[in-house]
């Protein structure tokens, strides 16, 4: 009754219809309390009764229960086997849910097993790298201590042997008399002199650089990757070396590049990298022309530097790590022209490029006789073997001595002839 639709239809309450189909008690009009609906309006789609259908159904097409019920019986059967069938399908599909939840819990818990064993084993691995780091922790303590004391037993016996012998001459000078001096001066001297010749460090022999680096990549550990390593290290920029064909010659307009490796105190290589490289390169005749060299950090203690110069000449190359110049720096790079490419044919000599044309030339100074201006194989001057028409190279892969020929139409000629 609260919808606008249907606010104006009669509305009556639903008897048990059970007890309706029992007793078989006929359905009334809700408008017409006395009639029994009989009829049908199609249009309204509607039981009514007589009443109804001389009333407000009067120009719709209505017709018996009787007539009617077969084709809206039949249609209600396909939309029950319709819904029949979305209740079996629907059942399946509440059925694999439940599986899949099922399914879902069990590889939940599968899963939560792996991880918690994962997590186990990576525990494990953490606490054996950490056993591993705190063990090579200390043993690199006990080496550092033991070359200190090693060192510091060394200079107290120095000092002791000096304190004895500088005690012993301060003593004779004071109180010898002219010939003790004179009798032991050689002895004294030798002594003195070799004490004094016993080479020393003026500087602890170890330093306290240690350092643990969280970021380190640290290998395999119990099949899991750690990190974190204990860096002693320092580079010596004194101790790298530079390494590459290209390092002191290059081409025009072509990238070249060569390898610095670092080096430290003790001449091992770093195995990291992270330092402060700087290289410049300098044209030494055009003071405003520098090259603007690439470093490439490959983080295993090697640095590759790479560059294009667009002025052939001398340049000038200085390698700096921290400031100071590797081994080997400063050095002179030289750069040459561009590689310049033959303009000819390679060919085994004139007469056979050019089809025996007595108007080709060659580089390679051969001649022929009978007005032949190029060469001939087995004739004066050929080279034996084959060659290039613009420059006389005989090797195929090697760079022009020359420029192209000024005859353009013989140059046309054997061109056009090789292909």
């Amino acid at each position: 009754r609260r919808q606008k639709k249907t606010a104006s239809h009669a509305v009556t309450e639903l008897e048990n219809t059970k007890d309706c189909s029992q007793t078989g008690k006929p359905l009334l009009c809700p408008s017409h309390p006395t009639e029994e609906l009989r009829l049908f309006c199609e249009q309204c789609d509607q039981p009514v009764c007589r009443d109804c259908v001389l009333g407000r159904h009067r120009q719709h097409p209505c017709d018996f229960t009787g007539n009617v019920i077969h084709r809206h019986g039949d249609a209600l059967r396909e939309l029950l086997k319709s819904s029949q069938q979305h209740m079996d399908t629907l059942e399946d599909v509440l059925s694999q849910v439940d599986e899949m939840g099922s399914a879902v819990r069990s590889r939940a818990e599968a899963v939560a097993a792996d991880i918690c064993q994962f997590a186990r084993g990576y525990v494990r691995a953490i606490e054996e790298h950490r056993d591993r780091l705190l063990k090579q922790l200390e043993d690199l303590k006990v080496q550092k201590e033991n070359l200190l004391h090693l060192q510091k037993a060394q200079l107290q016996q120095l000092l002791l042997d000096m304190r004895t012998g500088v005690e012993f001459t301060e003593h004779l000078l004071m109180s010898g008399s002219d010939v003790e001096i004179l009798v032991t001066k050689g002895v004294v001297s030798s002594r003195l002199t070799k004490l004094n010749s016993i080479a020393y460090s003026a500087h602890p022999s170890v330093d306290d650089r240690i350092q643990f680096s969280p970021h380190e990549r640290a290998g395999q550990c119990c099949g899991y990757e750690v990190f974190g390593a204990i860096l002693n290290k320092m580079v010596d920029p004194a101790r790298c070396t530079l390494h590459g064909e290209d390092l002191h010659s290059a081409r025009q307009n072509q990238l070249s590049g060569f390898t610095l490796l670092c080096k430290d105190t003790t001449g091992e290589r770093m195995g990291r990298g992270g330092e402060a490289v700087r290289v410049t390169i300098t044209h030494k005749d055009k003071r405003d022309c520098a090259l603007k060299p690439t470093v490439c950090d490959n983080g295993d203690g090697t640095y590759c530097i790479s560059y294009s110069p667009e002025e052939p000449g001398l340049y000038a190359v200085c390698v700096c790590v921290k400031g100071q110049h590797v081994q080997g720096s400063p050095f002179t790079l030289m750069v040459k022209h561009k590689f310049r490419e033959h303009q000819g044919v390679f060919h085994c000599c004139t007469f056979c490029s050019s089809g025996g044309q007595k108007a080709a030339r060659c580089a390679c100074g051969g001649t022929m006789p009978g007005g032949y201006q190029g060469c001939g194989h087995g004739h004066k001057g050929h080279p034996g073997c084959h060659h290039w028409s613009c420059c006389g190279q005989v090797k195929e892969s090697s760079e022009c001595l020359c420029g192209p020929p000024s005859d353009t139409s013989q140059r046309s000629l054997l061109r056009t002839v090789a292909l």
